[in-house]
Parts: structure tokens; sequence; C-alpha cells
């Protein structure tokens, strides 16, 4: 396997730092910017070569960025393989995101904060009120997500 040029090492660290910030492996990170700079599709195992990461961190990022939508297979004629490309549509990574991401964390998000209510009265008297203020401001955060999800998921489709 011919070794990372600098600018692919680049484009694989600006991608890598982007999953950090959105919470999936540094592997997930490195596939993508892999894939992303890469001007042909590359097979699992040109993906494990280039990277020297291990078979099971490309099978897990893969699963996870075609999920996302990130990564789609291509047809190369003549290999029985399959060949990944990273998605480079803006609208489309984002979809996948808001999707896949953000949505359920959302959806739990109702369940978790009734059981911190209900953990309420084992919080000592005097701190009780200041954390039902607080707790309040996180309800309050969280249906105003609820409420701009939507809006933002129609403004990445259009």
């Amino acid at each position: 396997m011919p070794a990372l040029a600098p600018v692919e090492v680049e484009m694989i660290e600006f991608f890598v730092r982007l999953a950090h910030m959105v919470g999936v492996p540094k592997s997930v990170g490195e596939i993508y910017g892999l894939l992303f700079v890469s001007f042909e599709p590359l097979s699992f195992d040109d993906i494990v070569g280039r990277l020297a990461i291990s078979k099971g961190s490309v099978s897990q990022g893969l699963k996870l960025l075609r999920s996302l939508g990130a990564v789609r297979t291509a047809y190369v004629p003549g290999d029985r393989r399959d060949r990944f490309i990273a998605e480079t549509e803006l609208r489309k990574l984002m979809s996948g995101l808001l999707r896949e991401q953000i949505a359920p964390h959302l959806a739990s998000g109702e369940e978790r904060l009734s059981r911190i209510g209900k953990l309420m009265s084992t919080v000592p008297t005097n701190k009780r009120e200041e954390l039902k203020n607080r707790v309040g401001k996180l309800k309050a955060w969280h249906s105003k997500a609820r409420l701009l999800l939507p809006l933002i998921q129609k403004v990445v489709r259009e």
C-alpha cells in the first residue's frame, strides 16, 4: 500500500476533528477523510491498508457511515468486491446526521428528564429548589431543540 500523501493526511485529520466534534469514533473520521480525498472508489482492504487500522474498526466505521448516508458503494466493472465512495453533498450528510445521531438523542431526552424529575427528592432540601430551576432550563432547552429539529431538517432537504 502506498503511504499517505501529505494532502491525504491533512484531509483525514480535518475529518478526524470533525468526527470528534459530533461524537463519533476517530476511525470514522479517518475512513470518511480517506474516501473524501480519494479520486477512485476504495475497497475494504484498501481502506484497512491505507489507514493501518483494524478490520473491525473499518467494518464498524463503514456501517455507521453508510447508515448516515455519508458513504455509498460504487460498481467497478470486473471487481466483485464492494468499493466505497464518500458522499460529498452537504445536504445529504446533514440529513443523515440529524436523522441518525441527533433525533434519537432528542427522542430519549424526555424519558431521561422524567427520571431526573423523579430523583429530585433524593437531593438535599437546601439544594432542591436550585436543581429544580436548572432542570426547568434543561426542559426548556430540550423543548426548543425538539421544535427546531424539524425546521432544520426542512432547510437541509431544500
